[in-house]
């Protein structure tokens, strides 16, 4: 089997890769395991040395880097960049705090001395999406290589020349050989490889149903998963909060990676005394973006990573669209375009049972709601399977952050700002977005034991 890399852009193979057979990734996997018995024992600070090399390197290659994920998934160039930038940012991040993260932590007990230590606990399965490439697989794979883990990375099939990039990347910042590879195989082949006996524990970021299936496959092994699933995010804009502010985080929030992010900003929330307005200029920035090919940077909006993505979207719409909402703007796909673009698309009177109301939509369509007051607007925001972000928007902060904190059901919360991740902030989410925690101190323990020992 041939595993096709796809520019999404004109729909011209780029690559077609061969499928590894089973003997190749059980190699792969043993020698994998076979490194993590000396990298466990590498001191600390040569981790961290090997980090540091893998930041310069980012640094060197970012334009090759950031060329090949704009051609295997079809994101604005300035965004591939940014997310080359991102990766340095976070292994800069981890080099500065990794000693601080995984010290040994006294703790009083009766024994006469008695303290934590984090230690690694294996052999690591990365399950990892197309929409970040890189970010996806860096955010989880330092930290957890950090505390002397290694890992496998199974990457979506479609940008297997950034899952091989990546594994270069590690070769060349000079990490001992074997501490992360690539496994380039196909999603039915993952249930064998959470089962192999040398893979520990599992992470995935990918969707809802990938999240169950991963989450049955590792329950039955007994093994330990983190999974980062979809989302719905609702954005509360209340009557005070200073709409052009709002509106521009808003659509920035829906608009990024082509609306292709799991914390996109989808629903967007408000109550009758200021919709009219908050639908007006919506519509108007939404319209702003222009669309066509991810390498020129004038454009702000590239095509869809593939055609079924596209399709699924365009049948959401549509069905939303035939049971009551109403196209505000966008909408419309333009055939005769080789690429899988989708316009900026505005939707209105959302309401319950449509698509755009109860499912994550994977591509830049906003859904607008109306409130009858603040209380039904929160109402509405936590009426989802979904828990990875919301936001709230207002000029009064403390009531901003008591809504983040006590009234919003989701891992990430923001006020003001649209949802983002960041290196020093813990990401993931509660019920259908998933459970555990990628980044900060909490992404570094993730995959660690945490172990007690105690000294009589």
């Amino acid at each position: 089997m041939l595993l096709k890399s796809i520019n999404p852009a004109n729909s011209e193979v780029i690559a077609e890769y061969p499928e590894y057979t089973a003997e190749q990734v059980n190699t792969i996997i043993t020698c994998v395991n076979s490194s993590f018995k000396s990298w466990r024992k590498t001191a600390l600070h040569e981790r961290m040395d090997c980090i540091k090399r893998l930041s310069s390197k980012l640094e060197e290659k970012k334009e090759l880097l950031a060329g090949i994920i704009t051609s295997e998934m079809g994101k604005n160039i300035m965004e591939s960049r940014a997310e080359v930038e991102k990766c340095v940012w976070l292994c800069n991040y981890y080099f500065d705090n990794a000693e601080d993260f995984l010290k040994i932590k006294p703790i009083k007990s009766n024994a006469s001395e008695s303290y934590i230590s984090f230690q690694p606990l294996g052999v690591i399965l990365a399950i990892m999406p197309w929409n970040f490439p890189f970010w996806q697989v860096f955010r989880c794979a330092i930290p957890t290589l950090l505390v002397g883990n290694t890992m496998v990375l199974k990457h979506a099939s479609n940008v297997s020349g950034c899952a091989l990039a990546i594994e270069e990347l590690f070769r060349d910042a000079e990490f001992p050989e074997d501490v992360l590879r690539t496994v380039l195989v196909s999603g039915k082949k993952v249930e064998s490889i959470i089962a192999h006996k040398r893979i520990v524990a599992v992470t995935l970021t990918g969707s809802e149903k990938a999240g169950r299936s991963v989450a049955q496959s590792a329950g039955s092994h007994l093994k330990k998963c983190v999974l980062e699933l979809g989302g719905s995010d609702p954005y509360v804009i209340l009557d005070d909060a200073d709409l052009d502010i709002a509106v521009q985080a808003c659509v920035k929030g829906r608009l990024l990676n082509a609306g292709q992010s799991c914390i996109g900003a989808k629903r967007f929330i408000a109550t009758p005394k200021i919709y009219d307005r908050l639908e007006s200029m919506f519509v108007a920035e939404m319209k702003k973006a222009r669309i066509g090919n991810p390498f020129d940077e004038n454009n702000k909006l590239g095509p869809l990573a593939r055609e079924d993505i596209r399709e699924e979207l365009i049948a959401q719409v549509n069905e939303s669209l035939k049971i009551g909402a109403q196209l505000l703007c966008g909408g419309q796909v333009n055939y005769d375009n080789k690429g899988f673009y989708y316009p900026a698309t505005v939707l209105s009177k959302v309401k319950p049972g449509m698509p755009a109301y109860n499912q994550e939509m994977f591509g830049p369509v906003a859904a607008l709601i109306k409130a009858r007051d603040e209380a039904d607007a929160i109402r509405i925001a936590n009426d989802t399977n979904f828990g990875l972000g919301a936001a709230v928007f207002t000029s009064d902060i403390e009531k901003g952050k008591y809504l983040a904190e006590f009234e919003l059901e989701a891992g990430c919360c923001f006020v003001n700002d649209f949802v983002k991740s960041d290196p020093r902030l813990p990401f993931g989410g509660i019920k259908e977005s998933g459970y555990g925690r990628e980044l900060s101190i909490y992404g570094a323990h993730e995959f660690a034991n945490i172990k007690t020992v105690y000294i009589k």
